[in-house]
């Protein structure tokens, strides 16, 4: 494998950026698909958002100066994407972000890409419940098991934060589990 600066001026370079994005995209592109759709719920949305995460990297990847590693780069990229889809939608429907919300939760078990069983659905509408930073901070931390640090460099803000965060975001989903 190349090292990371190499690849990126790879990426860059118009000879070698159309197989090099293959690559990258080989390399991350269920990784994303799944913290997305921790993030937005259903698979078609999840595919959706990938592509638009996708496009939005091919684009400006020219402009990455390298000041974060490209994997937080990227999720980082992917998170906002999320987000700035869950808010059209929501505005598209004139609902809020927590119906939009409840109302992918609920219709999960519709899905047939969710194979989850109920104590997984019992988990999903538990996190549901949590504003959305702590749902991100959340699945980062538990389903993606990164590193304080790392979850720090993708959201831009500090590791203190995110622990409290996170704290704060597993005793509502023991409560929330302990309550239903």
């Amino acid at each position: 494998m190349i090292n990371e600066s190499e690849f990126i001026l790879q990426l860059q370079d118009p000879k070698s950026k159309e197989a090099a994005f293959r690559a990258l995209m080989k390399l991350y592109k269920e990784r994303l698909y799944w913290h997305i759709r921790k993030i937005v719920i259903t698979h078609d949305d999840a595919d959706d958002v990938l592509q638009n995460t996708f496009i939005k990297v091919y684009r400006s990847i020219d402009k990455f100066k390298g000041e974060s590693k490209l994997y937080s780069w990227l999720y980082r990229i992917a998170t906002n994407e999320s987000i700035t889809h869950i808010n059209k939608n929501s505005k598209r429907l004139h609902i809020t972000n927590e119906e939009h919300q409840n109302y992918a939760i609920n219709n999960l078990t519709a899905d047939v890409y969710f194979e989850g069983d109920e104590i997984q659905l019992k988990l999903q509408k538990a996190i549901a419940t949590l504003p959305k930073k702590q749902q991100i901070v959340f699945n980062m931390k538990y389903f993606d098991d990164l590193k304080y640090r790392e979850i720090a460099d993708i959201l831009e803000t500090s590791e203190g934060a995110l622990k409290a965060s996170y704290h704060i975001a597993v005793k509502k989903i023991e409560t929330f589990l302990r309550s239903d």
